[in-house]
């Protein structure tokens, strides 16, 4: 089952960007500050949570809703350029030039496009299985996920759930186990998904968002990023391993690839997750 997040030490919204972000803060408020950029596009920071509060341990470690999802509500469709100006006016605001990000899935994406277009110019970056870096290796990474949530496994316990009174019996344990058979398919281990908190997906901003990137090809623009760079990736990942190896060539970076694990590795692989993290940063 999720854990429990513990209450951020500070909160608030932003007052630079067009539409207020919530962002929250955790960890000693003297220690060198974290920016960490969730996946998406349309979900929020508590995915990440609490098991991304690790850092909290050393950092002062601060999330932020991106616009369009959680408490950055959007009324407008959006493109991959809104999000990126927000994310260069989040670490403007909040103190954190240059930045050390860590950026999950297409955090990691997002972070990479504003760097790429010098809209940030980060310190380091832990760039955490990240999304497809090109179109084609997001129509593998659609294809591959679609068959695994079409296995006959998760089919079965899918219908089998459906079938049973749970939804009136114990509708919260219901919704849990429904959220967890909707994201099987990002894990090694099906089973694992009950460890991630259950989050929600604004499915108009995700596809504004991904229709704006077009025909896109991250790697080929990332000449002129130059610092720091830890990539992780598991094996199991239904995003390929080539897409984070492309990146990772691109930026000189150190590629982490961890086994048994799929497209969350903090709730996976945590041990050894945080261990490359850690001695990275």
């Amino acid at each position: 089952m999720a854990l429990p997040i513990p209450d951020p030490r500070e909160a608030g919204y932003t007052a630079t960007t067009p539409v207020p972000l919530y962002w929250a803060a955790w960890g000693p408020a003297n220690a060198e500050r974290v920016l960490v950029v969730h996946g998406g596009p349309g979900a929020d920071q508590q995915y990440l949570q609490p098991q991304l509060l690790h850092l909290a341990t050393r950092f002062d470690t601060v999330f932020y809703d991106q616009r369009g999802g959680g408490r950055s509500p959007s009324p407008d469709a959006i493109g991959w350029r809104t999000q990126v100006d927000d994310l260069g006016a989040v670490v403007a605001e909040l103190g954190l030039d240059p930045p050390t990000i860590v950026g999950f899935s297409w955090g990691a994406l997002l972070t990479l496009l504003a760097a790429a277009h010098g809209v940030v110019r980060p310190r380091k970056l832990v760039l955490i299985d990240p999304a497809p870096s090109t179109r084609p290796y997001r129509t593998q990474f659609e294809a591959e996920f679609a068959r695994r949530q079409s296995d006959p496994a998760t089919l079965a316990k899918r219908a089998a759930l459906q079938a049973s009174d749970l939804r009136v019996r114990d509708p919260a344990a219901f919704r849990e186990q429904s959220f967890a058979l909707s994201v099987a398919g990002y894990f090694a281990d099906p089973a694992r998904a009950r460890n991630l908190t259950p989050f929600r997906v604004t499915g108009r901003v995700q596809q504004s968002v991904w229709e704006s990137l077009g025909d896109y090809d991250i790697p080929s623009r990332l000449g002129a990023v130059h610092c720091p760079t830890l990539v992780i990736h598991g094996r199991q990942d239904p995003v390929p391993l080539a897409s984070s190896e492309d990146v990772a060539r691109a930026l000189g970076a150190k590629l982490v690839v961890l086994d048994d694990c799929g497209h969350v590795p903090y709730v996976e692989q945590p041990a050894a997750t945080f261990a490359a993290i850690d001695a990275f940063l």
